[in-house]
């Protein structure tokens, strides 16, 4: 998006994360010890400050209400039809996925990843889990997953890009244009990459 600042005065590139619920602070973290220049956003004026966005873990359903209640759905679809470099992860992957097989009545998403994913696809919070995942992206070792109520991918479109599957086959990990999805919450392990990864990719569309 035109006149949308690169990088901030002191530090890397200046990366939101919807502040609306669920994890975000975990994430403003990691992304503040990788250089970043690290914002919470809440409000639609805050997206002409950032080169890119980060939507947490937390309540797909709850997130879309408050979305839509701070004027932020129509201005986040706008971002992500322009460009906007955007990282979803569990919750944020149904965000940005165009179809939820599952979605609660009046449930919407905000698109633009070409995509099915069914909600709470492994089950309650007592069927959380953690497992390695072989993702070659991002190289060796294997990235460490941790699975919350966590969604999957059932259905992809040609121009998605799978970065990573469960051993029985269910996908977990997606990247689509400017966007990237993944099921798990890489802000709980310690483990950067994919932040990482994604701050490559805001530099990328500067």
């Amino acid at each position: 998006m035109a006149g949308r600042p690169s990088v901030s005065r002191n530090t890397g590139p200046v990366v939101g994360v919807l502040a609306l619920q669920g994890d975000f602070r975990e994430h403003l973290a990691v992304l503040s010890s990788l250089g970043a220049d690290a914002r919470p956003v809440r409000r639609p004026a805050e997206l002409s400050e950032i080169g890119g966005l980060v939507i947490p873990g937390g309540e797909s359903t709850v997130m879309d209400k408050l979305s839509r209640a701070f004027g932020l759905a129509e201005p986040l679809k706008d971002a992500i039809r322009s460009g906007l470099p955007v990282y979803g992860t569990c919750a944020g992957l149904i965000m940005i996925a165009d179809t939820v097989l599952d979605a609660i009545s009046g449930q919407q998403s905000l698109g633009g990843l070409d995509i099915s994913v069914r909600r709470n696809a492994f089950g309650s919070q007592l069927d959380s889990f953690e497992t390695d995942l072989d993702i070659p992206v991002l190289g060796a070792p294997p990235v460490h997953a941790v699975f919350i109520r966590a969604p999957i991918v059932e259905a992809a479109g040609p121009d998605v890009r799978v970065l990573s599957s469960l051993p029985d086959g269910r996908v977990v990990a997606v990247e689509q244009g400017s966007l990237l999805g993944t099921s798990f919450h890489p802000e709980m392990t310690g483990d950067t990459r994919f932040h990482e990864y994604f701050l490559d990719r805001v530099r990328a569309a500067q």
